[in-house]
């Protein structure tokens, strides 16, 4: 079951790759310092998933403006990640659920994709400064992107 509004947010470690190597992104180290938006989508380069990390490059700014860090989530490699982030020129991290470990404690994996084990759901949360789920949506359309204007509503 997703995570609902007011509940704790579970506290994660994620890989990220840049061209200068690996490297871990932690959630609670934002603790106390500024919110998180969380973006879960299912596959790297598919249509939907570049649209939407796209249409976050171009609005990053406005994240910033509000305090805000955020983050792609998928079950991608760190590899295949970084280089869809060269390819879209994205300014924010994609952080791997290789695992698949994140995605099942935020409650947004599918048991089945089309065929595919263990795929994040498009969903997203607003994580508070506090470590509180401010912002909880998912849906089982892949195609169907997240409300960005409600998002940056909640921070």
């Amino acid at each position: 079951m997703i995570l609902t509004v007011g509940s704790s947010a579970p506290d994660f470690t994620l890989k990220t790759k840049t061209p200068e190597g690996l490297s871990d992104i932690t959630l609670s180290s934002y603790k106390e310092e500024s919110s998180v938006v969380l973006l879960f989508f299912p596959f790297a380069f598919t249509g939907v998933c570049t649209e939407e990390t796209c249409s976050v490059r171009d609005d990053l700014s406005s994240y910033e403006n509000l305090n805000a860090k955020v983050f792609g989530i998928s079950v991608d490699s760190p590899f295949a990640q970084e280089a869809m982030s060269i390819k879209e020129e994205l300014n924010f991290p994609l952080l791997s659920d290789f695992n698949k470990e994140v995605s099942s404690k935020y409650g947004v994996l599918y048991e089945d994709f089309i065929g595919f084990k263990g795929v994040s759901k498009r969903s997203a949360f607003v994580i508070s400064k506090n470590g509180d789920v401010a912002f909880s949506w998912s849906s089982d359309d892949p195609k169907q992107l997240p409300d960005f204007n409600a998002i940056k509503e909640v921070l």
